[in-house]
């Protein structure tokens, strides 16, 4: 059976520097607190992160608020 590969992301310069700009977007308290109540920080919905611990849920020097 062929092998064959997905990659997400650009394809061309111009599609990358069109999106360049999303690295400089900050979400207001307001936004990030409804997120927070859609889906609770720290709660896996997918199964195959089950048991990861990212940096910025066990370290509270980097999260948004104390």
């Amino acid at each position: 059976m062929p092998q064959s590969e997905t990659r997400a992301g650009p394809r061309t310069m111009e599609h990358l520097e069109s999106r360049l700009t999303a690295a400089d977007v900050r979400l207001s308290d307001d936004v990030l607190d409804r997120i927070d109540e859609i889906v609770a920080p720290g709660v896996t919905l997918d199964p195959a992160d089950a048991g990861r611990q990212p940096p910025q849920l066990s370290d509270a020097n980097l999260r948004r608020r104390p």
